[in-house]
């Protein structure tokens, strides 16, 4: 690949400001390194980073030995010191890449003018232009729901100090943005930058332990504390304030389109037990309850804030007569709040109302932290607040009183924020969806069958059979006594995790458990063997008045090409089953279909699995709405393209017209997290972009959507052939490929890297491509510089298709123009080959024991990168990768000559790492392997993608 084709063309015009913040940074960060780590070890840092600078500008093979020559002299201290270096210097440029882009975004804010194309700005114009009445948009505004879901997959390897230590970093730098500083003042604030920098460097950004699950609990509850509180009132208000600004006020001055509270948020951290031993039935009831004391902490905090604010005098205003009712009825426990002065603050009814409102948030909060603390603790029945709907009434009646007497503006501010906080998080904080692999029931299902009488062989039978079994079943009125000690201990804990879902739901409230995920769903019957275990635990089946009742939504998930294959037959034949027609509609009549995109990537290739995806949802939702019901799509997204990663907004858009019906879940994983949601300002922009995305893609609720071609449709379907047909030839009928794979990348070394409590492998010692995980199997081919997994196949394809006949490239252009799923999937594609780098690559080849099979196969991944390359080119009809996106070009290009020196030393420390282990295979002394854990997460930073 020519040089010229990644370098991009049209660089944007504010980017000096980037770069001087990034100098600024390094110039610190090399002051630090002086003064802690002395001259010696800043000169090593700086003959690599200046070496391989001027090979990225002109390539010299004796100035490359040279620097190789040096690297092969460090030893290991020195190796981990340079690392760290680099390390520190990728979370510094991202740091201030995140701040120029806010920047950029403030910028325009203050310019007055339209606001970049996802903003709410930008949207509510374009749909006003486009001709949608306020009536139609509060239609849609009205069945939103968007809901990320934070999970804990072993992706993510920072640990929450260093994040917490970045973050203070951000905020040092953006204060050091305001043109009205003095000279004296912008050297005090470099100053305190410099010292925030030697903190960060000074602090460990390795685990020195494998994180327990309790320890990603806290981790996911971070997010929360540090941004999404205050980021998720903020994103409602933009909203609010782009409405009013387009569809403006009625007659009385109230705005046109009322906005609904449509953010949630899931987690799977502490649910997720789908090959994770670790996530016990006691270490789900501890993740809903830490969930509750955070939120509660966090009302708690602002109640005692309005204290002081909402000082109203009764001799000043009049209450609302529901609010004065309220008060009233608080009477009871006036005695135990204010201490026997129950008259307390009789004439300031808001603040005696905040107190009081206080004293039973404090009262629910130590309930929840006596049950933490292992006590069968009991709610206080008259003086805690048993449901976050009894707060929320507390509030409103509060906000309707001082609008009543003309405080509207005074209600608007705090308050406000307050009740968009307990609409979006209530006292649940997430849904905690629970997720567990489809033949642990099949086998907890048998033996359950087995042990009461109800059936000797439940493997042996059919389908249908199994079915017609389990729909009888979950409706009986009565079952059999079951004796636990007749079962195995899987299937005793699976049964309990059910119960748990039920002192769960009481807990914390009905929307504390969200859905049970079925992974591995082939049958109609997997879903219907929850379904009775639900029955077991009195989550589902009849009341006394015989009516149905169903406390759990179950959501099967798709995963390999196979299984989208037969989506259709497994959903027809679950929702044509009766009873469960019955139970679904009992809680609400909304099927959730969870989709893989890591396993079908993995296992057919970017092109099949995107184009696979594509189809199932539209079949899903063809069946779905055959039924009659309403269907909420799950998408299992990664971090990386070959996971389904990409914009989110552009991802969401990308989705079939008409599957989108206002609702949208999916996947937040790994290095995601802390990208999207550690700063208030940047989960600010990500909220509004996947709302906005959400909102244009839910057109089809007021609007007929224009539908796919059919000729785009057909040559995708070619296209999605022809590029799993290559991808399987390479991964699955070349021999040595595995063998390759393990041996040129870290994925050996990633599992002993503490960055999750989930095993890498579904079997240990299985070298196959069955038993890695989708997670594994793009970190070790990204930390390696092969990108393979979001790309391969898709040059072959185009190739192929095309058959150099000028008339199918015209077609393809077009659909890339046009068609914005191809287009989303061929940008992601560029990122993705744009942070390949084949000549690292083959360095990397080259730590395979036998050379004649790195040959074989590099050769085959270069060449189809050659012709990925090409191809995608001149589809997108540009001369270089990212063309169309020169913000991101120019920052993985400013990465690259940094990324060089550590991807090197890399090579040398695997292979150090695993010539002393051939030679001893006991040796419990290993100098390399903490360099080469730290230069793992260096790499992860550098590419800002790991799995």
């Amino acid at each position: 690949m020519k040089e010229d084709q990644l370098m991009p063309v049209n660089l944007p015009p504010r980017d000096k400001e980037l770069r001087a913040r990034v100098k600024l940074f390094g110039n610190l960060l090399g002051k630090v390194l002086k003064r802690l780590e002395g001259r010696r070890a800043l000169a090593a840092v700086e003959t690599l980073r200046k070496g391989f600078i001027a090979l990225r500008k002109q390539d010299d093979p004796a100035k490359r030995a040279k620097l190789m020559a040096f690297i092969d002299k460090l030893d290991a201290d020195s190796l981990e010191l340079i690392i760290r270096a680099f390390s520190t210097y990728f979370s510094l440029a991202n740091i201030a890449e995140e701040d120029f882009l806010y920047r950029e975004r403030r910028r325009q804010v203050s310019e007055g003018g339209p606001l970049w194309v996802g903003s709410f700005d930008h949207t509510l114009r374009e749909l006003h232009e486009q001709g949608i009445p306020a009536d139609s948009l509060q239609r849609l505004l009205d069945q939103l729901a968007y809901v990320p879901v934070f999970t804990a997959h072993p992706t993510e390897a920072r640990r929450r100090t260093v994040m917490e230590a970045q973050r203070r970093i951000f905020l040092a730098a953006d204060r050091l943005n305001d043109r009205r500083l003095g000279r004296e003042e912008r050297e005090e604030l470099t100053q305190e930058l410099e010292t925030r920098i030697q903190v960060l460097w000074r602090t460990n950004e390795v685990r020195v332990k494998k994180p327990q699950v309790q320890d990603e609990i806290k981790y996911g509850l971070f997010y929360f504390e540090e941004s999404l509180f205050n980021a998720v009132p903020i994103t409602y208000r933009f909203l609010e304030k782009a409405i009013r600004r387009t569809y403006g006020n009625d007659e009385a001055g109230n705005p046109r389109v009322r906005v609904p509270s449509f953010l949630r948020f899931g987690s799977w951290i502490g649910g997720d037990r789908d090959g994770n031993p670790n996530v016990t039935p006691a270490v789900t009831e501890l993740a809903c309850r830490l969930a509750m004391e955070q939120v509660l902490s966090e009302y708690l905090r602002r109640v005692s804030a309005l204290r002081h604010e909402l000082t109203h005098s009764l001799y000043m205003c009049q209450p609302s007569e529901a609010f004065l009712e309220s008060l009233e009825r608080d009477s009871n426990i006036a005695t135990a709040v204010f201490r026997g002065s129950a008259d307390r603050f009789e004439t300031e009814p808001y603040r005696r109302k905040l107190y009081i409102m206080r004293y039973r948030l404090t009262e629910t909060l130590n309930t929840v932290r006596r049950r933490l603390n292992g006590e069968n603790a009991v709610l206080p029945a008259n003086s805690a607040y048993a449901s976050a709907a009894e707060m929320l009434n507390d509030l409103r009646l509060m906000h309707d009183s001082l609008v009543s007497h003309g405080d509207a503006n005074v209600a608007a501010g705090k308050l406000t924020d307050l009740i968009r906080l307990a609409e979006t998080f209530g006292f649940h904080l997430f849904h905690l969806d629970i997720r567990q692999e489809s033949t642990v029931h099949g086998q907890t299902v048998a033996e359950i069958l087995k042990a009461t009488g109800l059936n000797e062989d439940y493997d042996a039978l059919s389908e249908p059979e199994r079915l017609a079994l389990l729909a009888r079943l979950a409706e009986a009125e009565e079952l059999p006594r079951l004796d636990g000690e007749a079962l195995s201990e899987t299937a005793r804990e699976t049964l309990e995790v059910f119960h748990v879902i039920g002192r769960m739901r009481a807990e914390v409230g009905p929307e504390g458990i969200g859905t049970y995920v079925i992974s591995m769903t082939h049958a109609a019957s997997h879903v219907m063997e929850v379904m009775f275990l639900a029955r077991l635990a009195g989550l589902a089946g009849r009341n006394e008045a015989g009516e149905c009742f169903c406390q759990i939504r179950v959501s099967p998930l798709f995963e390999t090409i196979e299984d989208l294959r037969h989506i259709e037959e497994v959903l027809e034949d679950l929702l044509t089953q009766p009873v469960y027609a019955r139970m679904l509609k009992a809680s609400g009549n909304l099927q959730e279909v969870m989709l893989g995109y890591s396993d079908s990537c993995k296992d057919g290739g970017i092109l099949a699995s995107s184009w696979n995806l594509y189809e199932a949802q539209q079949k899903i939702l063809r069946i779905t709405g055959a039924h009659h019901v309403a269907c909420r799509l799950f998408h299992g997204r990664g971090g990386t393209i070959g996971r389904g990663g990409g914009p989110t907004h552009e991802s969401i858009l990308a989705q079939p017209p008409g599957t989108v019906h206002g609702q949208i879940k999916f996947t937040e994983q790994g290095e995601v997290l802390s990208y999207k949601y550690s700063n208030v300002e940047t989960a600010v922009y990500e909220l509004s972009m996947g709302a906005t995305g959400l909102i244009k893609a839910s057109r089809c609720l007021i609007d007929n959507p224009p539908m796919d071609r059919r000729d785009y449709l057909g040559i995708m379907d070619e296209l999605a052939a022809l590029g799993e047909e290559a991808y399987r030839d390479l991964t699955d009928r070349t021999e040595g490929v595995l063998d390759y794979f393990y041996e040129i990348t870290p994925v050996q070394e990633i599992g002993q890297l503490n960055i999750g409590s989930r095993p890498s492998h579904r079997r240990k010692a299985d070298r196959s491509k069955s038993s890695i995980r989708a997670i594994p199997w793009v970190f070790g081919w990204a930390q390696s510089r092969h990108t393979l997994p979001a790309w391969y196949g898709i040059g072959t394809a185009l190739e192929r298709w095309r058959q150099n006949d000028p008339s199918r490239l015209a077609k393809l252009q077009t659909m890339y123009n046009e068609w914005p799923f191809f287009r989303s999937l061929l940008s992601n594609c560029q990122m993705a080959l744009t942070k390949a780098d084949m000549r690292t690559a083959e360095e990397y080849a080259r730590l395979c024991h036998d050379p004649e099979l790195a040959k074989r196969v590099f050769g085959r991944i270069h060449e189809e990168f050659e012709r990925t390359v090409t191809q995608v080119l001149n589809v997108a009809d540009t001369q270089t990768l990212l063309d169309e996106n020169p913000t991101l070009a120019l920052s993985l290009m400013r990465r690259n000559p940094y990324m060089d020196p550590l991807n090197h030393i890399q090579i040398t420390l695997l292979r150090r790492h695993r010539e002393l282990h051939e030679r001893q295979p006991e040796a419990e002394q290993d100098p390399w392997i903490s360099p080469l854990l730290r230069s793992i997460n260096a790499i992860a930073a550098g590419m800002r993608n790991t799995g």
